[in-house]
């Protein structure tokens, strides 16, 4: 191998800078919105919360919505609408991030971790089945780097032991599941507006429902299980009263960060539209390079591609995933991995969850890389991307 070959052995690097492998796309319209709010009378639990909860719920179909401080907080606040309480069990996947079964972990319930497919990398629905047991309250599927989870399948499995769906659509916001929005599908979706993701609020989420019951409860979560409705009061006893009816948390959203998330929404079709003319370049830069593989979309479904994924093919190269992921780094070029399976971390080993639980979300971990896809990115960003892939593994090929 030639020195000049690989930036990490003395060449040239592809970039001067480092590309990141996600980030936030903010404009002159962003700022004067939030600005405008910084002006007014109300930096939270103001009107514009109530909007920006509006303009999502219509965005996805769904009749309801609650804006949170986080997607984490999102997760926490369905969960408790959804009853879970200590020794229910949650069937969710491990390939995600930790919150998707954390916040199973906060209501004191048991997470219950199904294996992933080998295409799309979501959870398989016919592992859901197999862990089911008595003590089973509800399923978390994630729509893994954007594209939905098998939704119908997943829904007929919960219809069929009565338990309650909680779909983790942090990565899928403006998705399609068979012609249908994502948000509109199942008992309650969650959103995340992290600065990578679709849109961004800073940091911030939401939960969307068809169910008045779980709004209901789920507006009260977020604001310490508190109320002030005169109708849902025990004890009414002047305009000052109010009631704490639940042991809830303050979840709540600011104006400002709903008045970003406001304006960030009106451009979420440019986002996508942005998003597949990158991996559409993608697909075709990379498509004979045969020691990868590169991502799958079912044809019924529209991924929002929050993340673009490769794997490698590790049998026809002569260094290991790290090697080939160090390699893109030294380029300049951002990868990242996404994700550890969740219960191989330190915390869940403690609680007794052992290696081997999921075969092929440990082996798709050890295969996968994180290449970046961002709205701001332009063509030459993409090629460079191309380029140092195409580079390093002609390198290290066998």
């Amino acid at each position: 191998m030639r020195s000049e070959e690989l930036a990490i052995n003395g060449g040239i690097p592809v970039r001067e800078k480092m590309l990141p492998y996600g980030h936030q796309y903010i404009d002159e319209e962003d700022i004067r919105l939030v600005e405008s709010v910084l002006k007014s009378d109300w930096l939270t639990q103001g009107p514009g919360v109530l909007e920006f909860e509006k303009n999502v719920a219509e965005r996805v179909g769904a009749k309801y919505a609650v804006a949170t401080s986080s997607g984490t907080s999102a997760l926490h606040t369905a969960c408790f609408a959804a009853g879970i309480e200590k020794g229910n069990e949650v069937i969710t996947t491990p390939m995600t991030f930790v919150a998707s079964s954390n916040c199973v972990l906060y209501r004191g319930g048991i997470p219950v971790f199904a294996d992933i497919k080998v295409d799309t990398y979501n959870i398989d629905h016919e592992d859901i089945e197999r862990k089911i047991t008595k003590n089973t309250k509800a399923i978390i599927p994630v729509d893994y780097t954007g594209q939905p989870a098998d939704l119908d399948e997943i829904k007929e499995i919960a219809e069929k032991h009565n338990l309650l769906v909680i779909e983790d659509a942090s990565h899928a916001l403006g998705a399609t599941y068979k012609g249908r929005k994502v948000g509109g599908v199942s008992d309650m979706t969650v959103f995340s507006f992290h600065p990578v993701k679709l849109i961004t609020t800073g940091e911030g989420g939401m939960v969307v429902t068809n169910n008045k019951e779980f709004y209901d409860r789920m507006k009260m979560f977020v604001t310490h299980g508190i109320t002030k409705e005169k109708d849902k009061l025990f004890d009414y006893q002047g305009p000052w009263y109010y009631e704490m009816q639940y042991l809830g948390y303050n979840y709540r959203l600011t104006d400002v960060q709903c008045a970003l998330g406001i304006s960030q929404l009106k451009k979420l079709d440019w986002f996508l539209k942005r998003r597949r003319e990158i991996v559409s370049m993608y697909n075709e830069g990379l498509k004979n390079v045969e020691e990868i593989i590169l991502p799958f979309e079912k044809p019924d479904v529209k991924s929002s591609w929050h993340l673009y994924m490769i794997r490698l093919k590790l049998d026809k190269l002569k260094v290991s995933r790290r090697q080939v992921f160090e390699a893109l780094r030294a380029e300049n070029i951002g990868v990242h991995v996404h994700y550890i399976p969740v219960y191989l971390q330190p915390f869940y080993q403690k609680l007794g969850y052992k290696r081997g639980l999921c075969p092929n979300a440990e082996r798709y971990y050890e295969e996968a890389i994180t290449v970046p896809i961002f709205p701001a990115m332009v063509d030459e960003d993409v090629k460079d991307v191309i380029k140092a892939i195409k580079k390093v593994i002609a390198c290290y090929r066998r």
